[in-house]
């Protein structure tokens, strides 16, 4: 059951402009990382505990405590980098092509910048060589992280009570649709992907929208026009002169 009914793509033109944008710039990540990236992030680890490097290669302990252990701080490392992304203008222009998305479903979940991937990977490769994770943790992370982004972008009805008891576990489409709001206070929430303590911990954790699931307004307030959901605009977005810091007030 849908959680909300689509706002803006109402018709199936501007269905299927919007869903050929994300599902483009989907493609467009794909080609591109295959392209300049031949190592995987999995066997750049390989390298990683093959020579020793990081903290987890150099400590005695059992390989399911390195496991969680290295799943647990790969995430703290993106909630980390999710913050810097909305706090520094530069990296925040790359970034706001995934709130420009009027609508929020499951596509959501792949409309990012190609550039924001690639910062991405450089990002994750250094905190491989910081921590030394196993090359199973980072797999593991890999698609326990893409699985939640596809899950807490999900357009998808939870019960409240069911919703209230998972959040504390995952996040949830309800607790991560917040950070999707144009209010400025909720679109600087709820950065978690998948562990959800993070926004707790950091005082970043907001329960619901101030107007509901129903009301809130998803995106920017910047980029409502219909053609910024076309992908040759998605891709130019970083480089249109507007709105530059998500938590400017």
């Amino acid at each position: 059951m849908p959680r909300r009914k689509i706002t803006v793509a109402k018709n199936l033109r501007a269905k299927f402009v919007r869903w050929t944008g994300n599902l483009g710039i989907l493609l467009f990540n794909n080609v591109l990382i295959k392209w300049l990236f031949p190592l995987a992030i999995t066997g750049f680890a390989v390298t990683v505990q093959q020579r020793g490097w990081g903290l987890l290669n150099n400590v005695e302990l059992p390989l399911p405590v390195v496991i969680a252990l290295a799943i647990i701080l790969l995430d703290l490392a993106i909630y980390v980098q999710h913050v810097i992304f909305h706090t520094v203008p530069l990296l925040w222009r790359f970034h706001r092509m995934h709130h420009t998305d009027t609508d929020f479903d499951v596509t959501t979940g792949i409309r990012f910048h190609p550039v924001e991937i690639i910062i991405s990977i450089v990002i994750k490769l250094g905190v491989i060589i910081v921590l030394g994770p196993p090359a199973i943790a980072v797999l593991v992370f890999e698609i326990l992280l893409n699985a939640t982004s596809m899950f807490n972008h999900g357009n998808i009805y939870l019960p409240l009570r069911v919703d209230r008891v998972l959040r504390w576990f995952i996040v949830t489409p309800d607790m991560h649709r917040v950070h999707h709001s144009v209010e400025p206070l909720e679109t600087n929430s709820n950065y978690g992907f998948n562990i959800p303590w993070w926004d707790r911990l950091f005082g970043t954790y907001i329960a619901q929208p101030n107007k509901g699931h129903e009301a809130m307004e998803i995106g920017l307030k910047e980029f409502r026009a219909p053609k910024y959901l076309q992908l040759q605009w998605l891709l130019a977005q970083p480089f249109i002169k507007n709105h530059t810091v998500s938590s400017a007030k």
